[in-house]
């Protein structure tokens, strides 16, 4: 004998009402897109001349970084009591 029988109808007919209910959005979408989609957007813009058009440098960061060594100190005894702290 079944132990909990209407216990399982309800789960055999709520699974698939859930499943219904989160997807209905989706498939309303498909159905009727409020979206039109992709525009050509580029083929609005005017063709552009590479001629006249102006290259900025860019300059290299990495170059230019520069530690602060006080900082970098403080930091390192920071780091150097973290592991003798208790929890």
């Amino acid at each position: 004998m079944i132990p909990n029988l209407t216990a399982i109808i309800i789960i055999i007919m709520a699974v698939p009402v859930l499943i219904l209910i989160t997807f209905l959005p989706a498939f309303i979408e498909l159905k009727k897109p409020k979206d039109g989609g992709p525009r050509m957007i580029m083929a609005k813009i005017p063709q552009v001349d590479l001629g006249i058009t102006h290259f900025i440098p860019i300059s290299n960061i990495e170059d230019e970084q520069k530690f602060d060594t006080s900082l970098i100190q403080t930091m390192a005894k920071i780091i150097v009591i973290l592991p003798s702290l208790e929890v």
